[in-house]
């Protein structure tokens, strides 16, 4: 674990797991989600480290041991903020460990960070991996037509529910420790969430600047709300595409929800992403 402080002086918290019987192969860091933390991405890191690589991933503002008295509340600029942090952290690897690949890892939320980042920064890392992604544009515009009711929205093709959280995984076990954890569960702040929708917007619906090299994996289940019904994430594939992004991966499971990697078959999602994160390297 170590900490740096972001432009406005947020600590940010990092937790790292590193090999211990060997010079790490390359770097990756994980862009964590909404309403939840970087612990959550223990089981991750321990294949990852497994394999040789070294497994760096912040708790956002707002989230886990960088959160302040509100959670979810990310700031003035917040959201740009945030994006910003994850840019620090990969220069601040960088620096760590100099001439390492570092693969860059974000989930729902998170992934929305990296599609950001990719905008300005996409010549800082090597590849990038975009897990319960969507056009976030299209989802805010979903979200908006069904009144706003984030958990109604989530929830409303997994009736009658159990949980809130149903719309998370069919793993119920998950479920029940996502519900468990005061760390997980919260929306992040109004006005963030309204700067995300204005950047959703007018810019990353637009992805032109992400350099045409990078190799991307995109991961979804095709019954994650966020995406709904896949219309949302194939949106952002062809937008990829369209850019002229010319390594791209397409990775969709039949029946998973939105946590891919904590769903009933996480033994073959994490076995795939391990595949394609070694393809480039071996």
């Amino acid at each position: 674990m170590f900490t740096f402080s972001s432009t406005d002086g947020t600590t940010i918290h990092v937790r790292s797991w590193v090999p211990t019987d060997s010079e790490p192969r390359g770097i990756v860091q994980i862009a964590h989600g909404m309403g939840e933390h970087s612990d959550r991405y223990r089981h991750l890191a321990a294949r990852l480290t497994d394999l040789g690589f070294a497994v760096y991933a912040d708790d956002h503002r707002g989230h886990g041991l960088s959160m302040g008295p509100v959670a979810g509340d990310l700031g003035v600029d917040g959201w740009n903020l945030l994006v910003a942090d994850e840019v620090a952290l990969t220069r601040i690897l960088r620096e760590r460990h100099p001439g390492l690949p570092v693969t860059l890892i974000g989930h729902s939320l998170g992934s929305f960070a990296v599609q950001q980042y990719l905008l300005d920064h996409s010549g800082l890392v090597d590849e990038v991996v975009l897990s319960g992604t969507t056009a976030v544009d299209g989802l805010f515009g979903e979200i908006a037509a069904a009144g706003g009711d984030l958990i109604g929205f989530f929830n409303a093709e997994f009736q009658p529910t159990r949980t809130d959280a149903d719309w998370i995984s069919r793993d119920e076990a998950q479920v029940d420790a996502y519900i468990a954890d005061p760390w997980c569960g919260f929306a992040v702040d109004e006005a963030n969430m309204g700067l995300l929708a204005v950047n959703a917007q007018t810019r990353l619906a637009d992805p032109s600047t992400v350099r045409a090299d990078l190799p991307v994996y995109v991961m979804v289940g095709d019954k994650d709300p966020l995406n709904d019904k896949l219309r949302l994430s194939d949106l952002l594939v062809q937008r990829y595409r369209d850019a002229g992004l010319r390594d791209l991966t397409y990775q969709v499971y039949a029946d998973a929800r939105h946590e891919v990697l904590n769903e009933t078959n996480r033994d073959e999602v994490e076995a795939d992403l391990l595949a394609w994160l070694t393809r480039a390297r071996d």
